[in-house]
């Protein structure tokens, strides 16, 4: 009887120090955990855009949008080719950019998003939203500027591949929101490799 407490202590003591030493994020699997982080992110966004339209007009938070992603994307390529260990300076092959664009797309292509990334054929990377669905159409129609939206969603990829120093051409040429235009967001980066 007496061992018997005894083990019952010393099970008690062990599990409340594995408690105690457990983060509350070792719950958390990978993919919920990248999810909750780019909701949060895409909400701060979709929050400073929307401050920026109150204080400065649409025209204006579509120029500074723009801007923060051009001059964010070299430093979001630069970490993500250390984080998968690529070590070359740049890309120089479709095997290379796909790899690349795995893993940045697992990173910052969340479940929420309702877009799809694939490699339909060589050199080709296509995006398409469900349709009505895409995040950005969604925010930017609720705070009512769709109209006048430029969209910085396609144009965050195109800084990426800038970023990673590949020649492309993109069909269709995005200016507004093709989704406000179409109902539906699809279309190819053709990429150029030497």
């Amino acid at each position: 009887m007496l061992w018997d407490a005894y083990a019952f202590a010393s099970y008690q003591h062990h599990h409340l120090h594995m408690e105690r030493s457990m983060k509350p994020t070792d719950r958390l699997d990978k993919e919920r955990l990248i999810e909750l982080l780019n909701r949060c992110w895409m909400t701060h966004d979709g929050m400073w855009f929307y401050h920026c339209v109150q204080e400065f007009g649409i025209e204006a938070a579509n120029k500074i949008n723009k801007a923060a992603i051009k001059s964010l994307a070299p430093i979001e390529v630069r970490r993500v080719k250390e984080a998968l260990g690529m070590k070359k300076e740049k890309i120089e092959t479709f095997g290379e950019f796909k790899y690349f664009f795995a893993g940045i797309s697992e990173l910052f292509v969340a479940e929420f998003m309702n877009i799809t990334m694939t490699f339909p054929e060589q050199n080709v990377l296509h995006w398409e939203f469900e349709p009505k669905k895409c995040f950005a159409y969604k925010g930017m129609k609720h705070i009512g500027v769709i109209d006048k939206y430029e969209c910085g969603v396609i144009y965050r990829v195109a800084c990426w591949i800038d970023s990673l120093g590949v020649e492309y051409s993109v069909n269709p040429q995005i200016t507004g929101c093709l989704m406000l235009a179409s109902g539906t967001c699809s279309g190819d980066f053709s990429l150029y490799f030497e």
